[in-house]
Parts: C-alpha cells; structure tokens; sequence
C-alpha cells in the first residue's frame, strides 16, 4: 500500500511536549524537595516518553547516586554523556561512583576529561587527591 503525502501537508506535531514540560517541571520539584523515591519514579516515566532527555537522565543517575545504588546510576550518566559528552557535572558524579565502586581507573579517566574541559575545576582536584594520584 501505497500513501501519498501531500506537498503542503504538515507533520504531526508533538501533542504532548507541553505535557511532558509540566511533568518535567514536576519532577525537578519533587527532587529539590528531596522526594527521591517519588522523583525517582517520576524521572522513570519521563524517561519512558522521552528516552533521550539528558536533564533526566542525569537527575535520575544522580538520584541512584544519592540512593548507594552507584552501578545503575553509571548506567544512566553514561546515557546521559552519550547526547552532552563534555557535561562536566555528570562527568565528576560519573567519577565519584567509579570512585565508589573502587574503580580507580575509571575515575581517574573522568577526571582527566574533566580537567581537559575546565583546568581549574577544583572538585577533580580534591578528587585525584583522594584517589593518592
């Protein structure tokens, strides 16, 4: 089968980015109220929508962050330096939970990009410090 498209014709729009803003605004004031569990759940949907969100994702990592849960939080800092590569935020939380982890190597890999992008930053620095480097 065979659809004709016409010349003027318009794309669908995105009916629900004007919800999915109102439910992202929601989540960031569930996490500034230290709600975790319920901005944890509420980071998830949106992610379900919206996969790519980099905001979200790098909240939600940093919710597993603050959780212990530092394994599945790489998960979702990796994702989320997949679309923003030289976040430096995510880069240094990414660090702290190879840190963490007891993955040295790792963090120190972190902390070099970090210091490529901004010399002077000063939490890479207390941190290769802590790592004896």
């Amino acid at each position: 089968m065979l659809i004709l498209v016409g010349l003027f014709s318009r794309t669908p729009k995105n009916t629900d980015s004007k919800n999915n803003a109102k439910k992202f605004k929601e989540f960031k004031k569930l996490l500034q109220d230290k709600k975790y569990s319920e901005a944890l759940q509420s980071g998830l949907l949106l992610l379900e929508k919206l996969p790519y969100h980099h905001d979200s994702l790098f909240m939600v990592g940093s919710i597993y962050y603050l959780e212990k849960n530092y394994k599945t939080a790489l998960s979702y800092l990796d994702r989320s330096l997949e679309i923003g590569e030289y976040d430096i935020d995510a880069l240094l939380l990414k660090a702290y939970s190879h840190q963490k982890l007891s993955e040295n190597k790792y963090a120190i890999s972190c902390c070099e990009k970090i210091q490529e992008i901004d010399p002077k930053n000063k939490s890479v620095s207390e941190l290769l410090e802590q790592l004896d480097l």
